[in-house]
């Protein structure tokens, strides 16, 4: 179904590992805190993007004078103690396997670098991918192609000849930008 695709190019958090309630979580969690609350449908409409920019909205809904690279940092701290109990892998992993070994394959995520390395590497899934691009490895963000862009380049597959997994809007924005088709998995 792939096949006329030189490279495949998977975001993560809720495309192939069910990571987003524990992020939610992780987000209740460090906002208590200061008696902070998030509206659930902004924040998944913000899925995709690094964990300060969703700090930041989420602090300028509470006019608060908070730091959001030090909030989001807490968020993610709090996130590492409870992912690795509770990730799994989802459907659409059965993709990644089938494709292993005959196309390249990278992951672009809004999500740290390191955890996206600790995660795939704890549920065995670190082999299937040749490249990982994370929020930290790239300055403009999804909806920003640069993500995807930075996949293809490290894949040394041509930007046309990649397809992107995503399960966000911002995502699907970013692929579409970098000239990429893309599986919108939220209607497989």
């Amino acid at each position: 179904m792939y096949g006329h695709y030189d490279g495949l190019i998977f975001d993560m958090d809720g495309t192939i590992l069910d990571t987003e309630p524990t992020h939610r979580k992780a987000w209740q969690t460090v906002l208590a805190r200061y008696g902070l609350t998030f509206d659930e449908r902004t924040v998944i409409g913000l899925n995709g993007s690094p964990s300060w920019r969703i700090a930041e909205v989420i602090i300028a809904s509470h006019q608060s004078d908070l730091d959001p690279v030090a909030l989001a940092q807490e968020k993610t701290t709090a996130l590492k103690a409870m992912l690795f109990d509770t990730v799994r892998p989802l459907p659409l992993i059965e993709v990644v396997k089938a494709w292993k070994g005959k196309r390249p394959m990278a992951v672009g995520t809004g999500s740290e670098h390191a955890m996206a390395e600790a995660l795939l590497q704890h549920l065995g899934l670190r082999d299937c991918f040749d490249a990982i691009v994370g929020a930290d490895d790239v300055t403009r963000h999804k909806p920003e192609p640069e993500t995807f862009l930075r996949c293809a380049e490290l894949l040394k597959v041509e930007p046309a000849r990649c397809v992107v997994f995503e399960d966000a809007d911002f995502g699907i924005q970013a692929a579409k930008a970098a000239g990429m088709d893309f599986v919108d998995v939220r209607l497989l």
